[in-house]
């Protein structure tokens, strides 16, 4: 009998999906695939739903690189199909973003613009918290979001993203930040000087570089990919920032060095940001051979980006020798790169990207409106001081409550003498005293009893299905509770105690009338036998009996 899988380690799956998620974003995908191969029967070996949908996709990202596009368009949407049972939370934020970037480098935008969205949603909020995830969901965002042409919501994501790398304690994760931030604020910068708002692109520009040198003073060894991409954005957010000389020099260095040891993309990467330098100096010294070298560059990056699987900066590639060509006095040669852009890029995607663009904002404004409006309900059902329903929350419950169908009993619980606590103490003590009743009501309620703040040192205790009797031994537990409890800590002149009136509206029998008339009338009646409870010496249960349980005669003598 062959022994069954074996059991998954704690931690392992995560540390297989933090070495996955790193080589995913290399341009070699050699580690990617052998990382992909040792981890399969971890991955497998989990059947929960976030995982399965890792293993999809995970899964289309190979295809993906084997150029597969059937078998990736069948492992998204496997994956696609499970998020709605993955729990909300930066975990699954992280898995659609991922998703969001296998959609874009398939050319999937509209689907991967919605992922995106989704995705974005689910990072945002006070409650969320640092963590890895969270992290790797804010990069992963930023990358998508670029591909997808929305530049500035791509820097927003990096910024957050580097917020969070510095609360946590990984350097290598802050520094990898660092550089993302410093390259989508100068590809942004790129396009507002292109725009000809150029005290934003000198801005943008400057913040790049000052988020390179932070990456750069870190104490992190960067692989030497990232390290010549630091340079090139570096050098890059120089030219933005208007210093083309002092830019010339470090560009053709790192140049060299990516054409020596480097990867196709990063290569494109390199010749793209260099015939973008070239062509501007060009254009401001009238140098018609430095123009002919940034066409030449411009021609090797669309090569790059199209071997690369990176339709993006193809299709800037292309509108860029369009234009470059125009501006030199070839209007053939221009008219050639542009209907290959044109027929890239269609004005259908153009318009898309901006309806899509639009829509992310007001979804996003949408649900920062529909948290806003989920917290005023809160805070408008829930008493702040001690995270009970207020009276207006009782009411709304009481009010569906139909009377005679099944038994139900109120109580109206006092705090005994709370005045001569704040008064002998401080309001600081009467508030603890407060928090800490309402917490002994409701841990030592039933299972389905709902425990409110009526008003001031007036709780209310709602007993669905409880006759007088059950009622009344159920209160006489709460105030055992609370007068046996431990005190001492608030430096009180006596123990505190509570009193506390019952009324019951019992089941009724088909075509009778109820005894009671509304709630109101049931909570009136409950509130007179807690005045009587009051009367009687405090520290008891009152009920509608002729006589009280011994238990609660016991009680009162305490």
């Amino acid at each position: 009998m062959s022994p069954g899988p074996a059991r998954v380690a704690p931690g392992a799956l995560q540390a297989a999906l933090w070495e996955l998620l790193d080589a995913s974003h290399r341009e070699d995908a050699g580690p990617f695939l052998t990382l992909l191969d040792q981890a399969e029967s971890t991955v497998d070996a989990d059947q929960e739903p976030s995982w399965t949908a890792w293993r999809h996709a995970l899964g289309a990202r190979r295809a993906l690189l084997a150029g597969d596009a059937d078998v990736a368009a069948g492992e998204i949407s496997a994956a696609r199909d499970l998020l709605d049972r993955c729990p909300t939370s930066s975990d699954t934020a992280l898995l659609m973003a991922y998703l969001a970037h296998t959609e874009t480098t398939a050319d999937h935008l509209d689907h991967a613009m919605l992922l995106a969205v989704d995705a974005s949603l689910l990072t945002d909020g006070p409650s969320v918290q640092p963590s890895r995830a969270l992290l790797q969901a804010h990069r992963w965002l930023s990358l998508t979001l670029s591909g997808l042409d929305l530049e500035e919501l791509a820097v927003v994501h990096a910024v957050r993203g580097h917020q969070v790398a510095a609360e946590l304690p990984d350097v290598g994760d802050r520094g990898r930040l660092l550089l993302l931030t410093a390259r989508q604020h100068v590809e942004l910068a790129q396009t507002m000087r292109r725009r000809g708002e150029t005290e934003r692109a000198t801005e943008l520009a400057t913040e790049a570089i000052a988020c390179a040198t932070g990456a750069r003073e870190l104490d992190w060894s960067p692989e030497q990919a990232d390290a010549d991409l630091l340079d090139v954005v570096q050098a890059w957010a120089l030219m933005c920032a208007g210093d083309l000389d002092a830019a010339l020099g470090p560009l053709r260095r790192v140049r060299r060095s990516v054409q020596r040891d480097g990867g196709v993309w990063l290569r494109g990467y390199t010749d793209l940001v260099l015939a973008r330098l070239l062509g501007a100096l060009a254009r401001r010294d009238g140098d018609a051979l430095v123009g002919e070298e940034a066409i030449g560059l411009l021609v090797d990056a669309a090569g790059a980006f199209a071997a690369s699987g990176d339709r993006r900066r193809y299709r800037q590639a292309l509108l860029e020798l369009g234009q470059d060509n125009a501006d030199l006095g070839r209007p053939a040669e221009a008219l050639h790169w542009l209907e290959a852009y044109r027929a890239d890029t269609g004005r259908a995607h153009a318009r898309g990207r901006q309806m899509w663009a639009a829509m992310f904002v007001r979804r996003s404004r949408l649900r920062e409106a529909e948290r806003q409006a989920a917290l005023l309900r809160r805070h408008a059902l829930e008493d702040p001081l001690t995270g009970l329903g207020n009276r207006r929350s009782a009411e709304r419950r009481l009010g569906t409550f139909r009377l005679g169908e099944e038994p139900l009993s109120l109580a109206v619980v006092d705090v005994d003498r709370f005045k001569e606590v704040n008064d002998d103490t401080s309001h600081t003590h009467g508030d603890a005293v407060l928090r800490r009743v309402a917490d002994l009501l409701r841990e030592h309620s039933r299972t389905g009893d709902e425990v409110y703040r009526w008003a001031g040192d007036e709780f209310l205790v709602v007993l669905p299905t409880a006759t007088e009797p059950q009622a009344v031994v159920v209160m006489e537990r709460l105030r055992s509770a609370v007068a046996e409890a431990d005190w001492t800590d608030l430096q009180l002149s006596e123990p505190v105690t509570v009193s506390i009136g019952v009324a019951t509206a019992p089941a009724v029998a088909d075509g009778q009338p109820s005894p009671v008339v509304g709630w109101r009338a049931l909570f009136d009646t409950a509130d007179l036998h807690l005045f009587s409870a009051k009367r009687l010496g405090r520290n008891r249960v009152r009920a509608h009996g002729a006589a009280e349980p011994a238990a609660v005669e016991r009680g009162a003598s305490a």
